[in-house]
């Protein structure tokens, strides 16, 4: 019965610890980043209020109906049922229906409706520019992570060449051909590469731990990202990718969406000049009763006193205390509001763009040119390090060699994701994909 119990327990437990250890890649880190970070929910609550904005101006084409009932008291001298006053005590009840069909708004509920309309497929390319930008923070952040893993895997090199060279002088010592001061010089310079190598190590857990606050997950621990396989993407052109993202940019489609709905809310204020006509329609009855008299029972009284009312309220706006006047000033200044955010918008784009592209083309020359360096480099260093265990150069020659290798490979790797991230960024603009 133990096992039966422990068995599935170990399974789950097993099965748990597989998917948190499971290596994510840059398509899976956004999809689901997409789906579980907070601000992009927030961003999607205004889309579910400007529905309800929608929802809401359409009702404003039905009609309204109520009903109302109410009893009194009245002690002393008071009204009764003849409308005349006298001094007795009296009740009285009253019920009625009352219902208002709207006819003619002056268009003010057919043009709330466009609007409101408007207003939402604005919240939506909002909510897909809330979306785009978290995608490039992802993106961004993503390959943090791969520098870091980069630079750490050269630390840890680096530290394995301090290590061989620990290794080497205390052989030399232990026979005798050299003094112990060049083996506490090597055990310093490898408890410095070990230090690097802890630094860079938790450089690589800090980006781990950043990338998933940003995907909302509940823990860091066991999460690892997949390397990606790019080498050396050509970069599109700054005028080319401009020009077709201002065709499905979602934040300049908002900005443009956002002048719709402007010039919509203008064609609102000025309905504040047309009359307004509406159909009206109640039904009531009363009953009361006075004391120490005959009163006609409830049921008769409710009979005889029943009455109904059907006519037609047309309002005619005259003068209004320039009101209207004014929400057509406002409406036409957040439109004036609107276009200039488009060009701001437009000009943020292009910039962002052309320094893009400027980083881009500056990083692949400089990976360029560090890869034919660290070429170059690792043979120098390959002769320093010969020439040093033969004992024709000196610890600090061979000291200086690996610091130049070091050097040259964090360049490299530097440029490299600087490149890749950049290139992304252009791709990301130019196609709206990953």
């Amino acid at each position: 019965m133990r096992k039966s119990i422990i068995a599935p327990l170990l399974a789950i437990a097993m099965s748990g610890s597989a998917t948190a250890d499971e290596t994510w890649t840059l398509q899976r880190c956004v999809d689901y980043a997409l789906e579980n970070n907070l601000t992009v929910k927030n961003s999607r609550l205004q889309v579910d209020q400007s529905e309800i904005d929608v929802t809401s101006a359409k009702d404003a084409f039905l009609p309204t109906l109520s009903a109302s009932a109410s009893e009194g008291f009245n002690f002393g001298r008071g009204l009764t049922s003849d409308n005349t006053y006298a001094d007795r005590n009296t009740s009285s009840f009253q019920w009625g229906v009352n219902m208002s069909l709207p006819l003619f708004q002056g268009l003010s509920d057919v043009r709330q409706l466009k609007v409101a309309k408007s207003a939402m497929q604005q919240y939506l390319m909002e909510f897909e520019a809330a979306k785009d930008d978290l995608t490039l923070n992802i993106m961004a952040q993503y390959l943090q992570v791969l520098y870091n893993k980069e630079v750490a895997k050269s630390a840890i090199s680096q530290l394995s060449y301090s290590t061989y060279e620990v290794e080497r002088q205390k052989a030399l010592v232990d026979e005798g051909k050299v003094a112990e001061a060049y083996l506490y010089d090597a055990e310093a310079q490898q408890a410095q590469d070990r230090l690097q190598v802890i630094t860079a190590e938790n450089d690589v857990r800090v980006a781990l731990v950043n990338l998933a606050n940003l995907l909302q997950l509940p823990t860091a621990d066991g999460f690892d990202v997949a390397p990606l396989d790019e080498e050396n993407p050509e970069i599109p052109g700054p005028d080319v990718v401009y020009s077709r993202a201002l065709e499905h940019n979602h934040s300049i489609l908002s900005a443009r969406q956002g002048i719709v709905t402007a010039r919509d809310r203008v064609s609102y204020a000025r309905s504040g000049y047309m009359p307004r006509l509406s159909f009206d329609a109640s039904v009531g009855s009363s009953y009361y009763t006075v004391a120490g008299y005959d009163n006609q029972p409830f049921a008769t009284q409710m009979r005889n006193n029943l009455s109904t009312y059907l006519g037609l309220r047309l309002s005619i706006p005259i003068f209004d205390a320039f009101s209207t006047r004014n929400n057509i000033r406002r409406a036409r200044l957040q439109e004036t509001s609107a276009r200039l955010e488009l060009d701001r918008r437009e000009s943020e784009l292009y910039k962002t763009i052309q320094l893009a592209y400027t980083q881009a083309t500056g990083a692949r020359d400089k990976f360029l040119t560090s890869s034919e360096t660290l070429d170059k480099t690792r043979l120098s260093f390959e002769a320093t390090r010969e020439r040093y265990a033969l004992g024709r150069a000196t610890p600090t020659d061979f000291e200086q060699a690996k610091n130049n290798l070091f050097r040259v490979e964090i360049s490299r790797i530097s440029s490299r994701y600087e490149y890749l991230l950049r290139y992304r960024i252009l791709r990301f603009y130019e196609t709206n994909r990953l």
